[in-house]
């Protein structure tokens, strides 16, 4: 068994590897470490160009594109390892990155991930929107994070160099023990792509451990890779992920009260799309609400399973206001502006 995999999950990524795939494996040299890619069913040039230029890497081929949940779980199975290090491909890591987070790891069971601070690989003075320096979450499930606050995003200037306990770590970059998301299950593969990793985190969370953010690694990533940020089938994703994960990870008293506020929200945000004369993102979220109750038989008996395995019903990493209403209305912009 290797100590670390660090295993980059490829779909038709090809340009995405030759630019960042040297780069990982040149500073990803520590002892006990092996780097794999995980093909999702791609259909260019990427299974060729790793056969032929890294003959040595670690490589798993699925039949077909499984999305980011389906896709780890299955190559996962497949590599052994007493951490994972989930890496997207296009990610520039630096000269000793895993180090520190390996550290946090072995220095305290109880935690369960860690992640490194991320910047923005086209703009390297900011942080990045899909993890900044660690995730967190409003009490309605909108995800949000030191340095990034909806679509705020702060530069970085050291504000956020704490080791910290975070609520979520971003599916860009994390490390996680093995026997610990094998314990989950993985990813639950019917969210298919966006806010896995949160749930993911959620349940551990629930399990009584612990996910931290190590600004000492310093990754930079370059973000919507797969699906473009004015994709209404993110909008999509998105919306329907964060019910799934509520109905799934709220606790019992929190669960009726915060749902139906949740459902105003989105109602709202429909209402704004279609004044906006934005179409594709009204249908976005009514698809997402519709998928939702459509699926609510299966989330019930998801949800039952967890009750079982919960320990801890409280997180003092969940902002217990609306994240929205004091972005928009009270100009709260910064995470510091927000007092948990």
């Amino acid at each position: 068994m290797d100590k670390v995999a660090v295993v980059i999950l490829n779909w038709n990524g090809e340009e995405f590897l030759r630019k960042f795939l040297p780069t990982v494996i040149s500073n990803s040299k520590n002892e006990g470490v092996k780097v794999w890619i995980a093909d999702n069913g791609s259909t260019d040039n990427s299974i060729k160009y790793i056969e032929a230029e890294y003959p040595d890497l670690g490589l798993v081929k699925l039949d077909k594109n499984y999305g980011f949940a389906g896709g780890y779980n299955k190559a996962l199975k497949q590599i052994d390892a007493e951490y994972y290090m989930i890496l997207n491909s296009d990610v520039e890591v630096v000269k000793d990155w895993l180090t520190p987070l390996i550290k946090v790891l072995d220095s305290d069971k109880e935690i369960a991930a860690c992640m490194p601070k991320i910047r923005a690989y086209n703009e390297k003075e900011n942080f990045e929107y899909a993890g900044a320096a660690g995730g967190f979450i409003d009490k309605y499930g909108f995800p949000f994070c030191r340095g990034r606050v909806l679509d705020r995003i702060e530069q970085d200037s050291g504000q956020f160099d704490d080791k910290t306990e975070v609520f979520w770590a971003t599916g860009a970059a994390f490390l996680i023990r093995q026997k610990l998301f094998n314990e989950q299950k993985g990813f639950d593969e019917d969210f298919f792509a966006h806010m896995e990793e949160i749930d993911l985190c959620w349940r551990l969370k629930n399990s009584g451990y612990k996910i931290v953010c190590e600004p000492a690694s310093l990754v930079y990533h370059v973000g919507g890779g797969t699906l473009p940020n004015n994709s209404s089938f993110k909008l999509y994703l998105n919306f329907r992920n964060s019910l799934y994960m509520l109905y799934k990870n709220l606790s019992k008293k929190e669960l009726k009260p915060v749902m139906f506020k949740r459902r105003l929200f989105d109602g709202l945000a429909a209402i704004k799309f279609l004044v906006s004369l934005q179409p594709g993102n009204f249908m976005a979220v009514v698809k997402a609400h519709k998928a939702y109750y459509k699926n609510i038989a299966v989330l019930k008996t998801k949800r039952e399973v967890l009750e079982k395995k919960r320990k801890k019903e409280n997180h003092d990493q969940i902002y217990h206001k609306s994240l929205v209403i004091d972005f928009f209305i009270k100009g709260k912009k910064l995470f510091t502006d927000f007092n948990f």
